[in-house]
């Protein structure tokens, strides 16, 4: 090659607005390349381009590196590179499954690609890879073949050791990572068999060789009490340790709210804002207060004022950002910002100076917000109330509770009622009420599992919600209005292949939903209403919940379907969500007179930080989720052999899955456990069905099954059909008398 010093970049413009010593951009490197016969080495552009500054060659290293994770280029084994033809490839994130095959997931949006056992065998869970499309398998997916790996996920697996045969291996808790880790014997450390470990992947797998790592952690024993959550946070690789540039800025802050921080702001102090929250909280990021007026009510919803603390690009932010969301677990809560600020100065607790932002609307008695304004406050709550103390007071009217608070209870009869008119107006526009069971998990001594109970909901609940849904709705009015670059809370309509499936099935309990192929908000509240207090609502709602999309965070307002609103956004809870973080900064740069241009956060970037964001609320629910099953199958580890009261929740080509009654655990009776006959699946009626005997077990039947086997490993529970209790009524078919033919 000839070394060109005089290159022109189309881009050098743009690229010396960015940095102070702008190298050749993307596009030119790209070109550079492709005008050249064969794969290029980096040390070729170096000379290419004429880069002799270190930081300057550096710089391009570091280019090349991300062109090469982003998909743009590949690296060939001799170490040079070449350009990807994207009409040909496809690149995407990798999804495994146990049974060894996987899928990748484009990044553009396609369908999904199909990867064979063999394709997968150099590939785990998560990583990026660049792939090429080979043809279409007897099931008709598209199948493709591996082209490179661009990045990988997985630096540290988290698993159960082995050894056997004096070859030690670790096998994932993360039933996606398919492949043992391989341990030589120099790695085991202090690691024995049985135990539950971290291990480092130190080779990656290849074509014909299983990953090797190293034992970095040992976190204990396989039953041990807490390890489930430990497991949990290293399989999903939850940031969890406060980094020193973290704790160097808590060091910056004082223990209370500075006089200073104070000047400026509205002084709501001698106004009785009370927080509202369950028994076990520790953080209060929202309180409210109502009072009366000659059309309605005025309502405050006080919340943390987070982004007074929290600066943008500040070790504080960064960290908040990288974490997403507080996560919570049983017993335990991984916060999303250090106890300084989500127990202490960002939590609104009782007869304490705290600075807030203030949504301040005004509500007609026909629940409609008339009219809302947004500032900057400084507070003092006047009492930290439960959900149970509220309850009472309000909705039960019980006198020993009355008089204890007797000063506050005339603004929360206030609140209460102005509840009702915003409950009148939720039901109005058909806001879906899904109200299914929680349960919460109650430990005992040496944190033993005692019992598993339903969370139970009552007004006290629904009200904070409700206010919570009003300053949420005014908060991305405000920033749609002003134009703001915002992340909002979408939840777009259900598919409609969900919505076909979703009709079969009801059509099965002799239900039906209206609105044709595009079904309304509505539609989906008065089947709601409908099946409420039938003995199968509990299943019913929750076929509805999987019939709908996940919401998630975008810049792009496309409304919520569920709560039938155009606008939607977080604004109540930035001590546990970024997103919110975010909405507050925005609501501040307005206030402030700031101009769309000049906010600090582009569409572009919000793009990005809305898919983080919902990647770390996904990732949070399945570390839960993970955490409960494990207990869940820990609790029902001596119960082998009991019967429980059930109900089929899913039926599948293999089986029965039944949840029982009350404490909601969730178990399978496999279909060669069902008695003896050959069962077909029907997909669209839910049912097996017995060709000799024509028993027919069908979607929400009541049952009763016995405890057979437990594996906690696999966090299955397998059962035995005991007896049928009460069979789902299916649908009665209309018989059409047959017409003459006409002739």
């Amino acid at each position: 090659m000839t070394k060109k010093n005089d290159y022109t970049d189309p881009f050098a413009e743009r690229e010396a607005l960015r940095y102070e010593h702008p190298i050749p951009s993307r596009e030119l490197i790209l070109e550079t390349i492709s005008e050249h016969d064969g794969p290029v080495y980096l040390r070729e552009l170096l000379a290419l381009f004429g880069l002799e500054e270190e930081r300057e060659r550096e710089a391009l290293r570091r280019r090349i590196r991300a062109m090469e994770r982003d998909g743009q280029l590949v690296c060939n084994r001799r170490g040079a590179y070449l350009p990807v033809d994207q009409s040909a490839l496809v690149r995407g994130r990798v999804v495994g499954h146990p049974d060894g095959f996987g899928f990748l997931i484009p990044d553009d949006g396609g369908e999904d690609l199909f990867l064979s056992p063999r394709q997968m065998r150099p590939l785990l869970h998560g990583d990026r890879a660049l792939v090429r499309i080979v043809g279409v398998d007897r099931r008709g997916r598209k199948e493709a073949a591996l082209v490179e790996v661009l990045e990988r996920q997985n630096k540290q697996v988290v698993g159960r050791f082995f050894v056997e045969g004096g070859i030690g291996f670790v096998v994932p808790d993360n039933k996606r990572l398919n492949q043992d880790i391989l341990i030589p014997r120099e790695n085991m450390g202090e690691a024995q068999p049985e135990q539950i470990v971290v291990a480092a992947i130190i080779e990656q797998p290849s074509k014909h060789n299983q990953p090797i790592g190293k034992i970095v952690e040992v976190l204990g024993d396989h039953m041990a009490p807490g390890m489930e959550i430990d497991v949990a946070i290293r399989s999903h690789d939850l940031p969890c340790e406060w980094p020193d540039e973290v704790q160097a800025r808590l060091g910056e802050l004082g223990p209370e709210v500075a006089e200073e921080d104070k000047a400026g702001r509205v002084d709501l102090r001698e106004l009785p804002l009370v927080t509202i929250d369950g028994e076990d909280a520790k953080d209060f990021d929202d309180a409210v207060h109502c009072e009366p007026t000659h059309e309605g009510w005025r309502l405050l919803v006080a919340i943390a004022d987070v982004s007074h603390y929290v600066e943008p690009e500040d070790a504080l932010d960064e960290e908040a950002q990288n974490r997403g969301t507080s996560v919570y677990f049983p017993g335990r809560v991984i916060p999303m910002l250090p106890e300084l600020l989500s127990n202490g100065l960002c939590s609104l607790n009782p007869q304490v100076d705290r600075l807030c932002m203030v949504c301040e609307m005004r509500v007609d008695p026909e629940g409609q917000v008339k009219d809302f304004r947004f500032y900057d406050a400084v507070m003092r709550s006047a009492a930290r109330l439960t959900y149970t103390q509220v309850a009472a007071m309000v909705v039960e009217r019980k006198a020993p509770q009355r008089r204890r608070h007797s000063k506050l209870v005339g603004h929360l009869d206030e609140l209460y009622a102005l509840y009702k008119a915003l409950r009148r107006q939720r039901e109005a526009r058909g806001a879906i009420d899904l109200d299914t069971t929680e349960t919460r998990i109650e430990f005992g001594e040496a944190q033993k599992i005692e019992r598993i109970v339903p969370v139970e909901r009552n007004d006290a609940h629904r009200l904070i919600e409700e206010c919570m849904i009003a300053a949420n709705v005014c908060a991305a009015r405000f920033l749609a209005k002003n134009r703001i670059a915002t992340l909002y809370r979408v939840h777009e309509p259900p598919a409609a292949d969900r919505v076909a499936e979703l009709r079969d099935f009801l059509g099965e309990l002799g239900l039906s939903l209206g609105g044709g192929k595009n079904p309304k908000p509505k539609g989906y509240a008065k089947l709601v209403e409908q099946v409420a207090g039938r003995p199968d609502a509990h299943l019913i709602q929750t076929v509805l919940l999987r019939s709908m999309n996940q919401a998630l965070y975008t810049p792009d307002n496309v409304g919520h379907f569920g709560l039938a609103l155009e606008a939607y956004a977080h604004f109540t809870s930035p001590i546990r969500r970024y997103p919110d973080l975010l909405v507050h900064r925005a609501i501040r740069h307005v206030l402030r007179g700031g101009r769309p241009t000049t906010f600090e956060y582009s569409q572009n970037d919000m793009v990005s930080l809305g898919e983080h964001c919902s990647m770390s609320e996904r990732r949070a629910d399945d570390a839960t989720r993970d955490a409960v099953h494990w207990l869940k199958c820990e609790y029902m580890l001596d119960k082998v052999g009991e019967e429980f009261d059930g109900v089929v929740s899913a039926v599948t080509s293999f089986g029965l899955f039944v949840e029982l009654n009350e404490i909601f655990v969730e178990g399978l009776v496999h279909v060669t456990a069902l008695d003896n006959d050959y069962y077909r699946f029907d997909p669209v009626g839910h049912r097996l069905a017995g060709e000799r005997s024509g028993q027919v077990y069908r979607l929400g039947d009541a049952v009763r099954v016995k405890v057979v086997r437990v594996n906690l490993d696999e966090r299955k529970i397998d059962f035995e059909l005991a007896g049928v209790i009460q069979q789902a009524k299916p649908r009665r078919r209309r018989v059409r008398p047959k017409r003459a033919k006409q002739r």
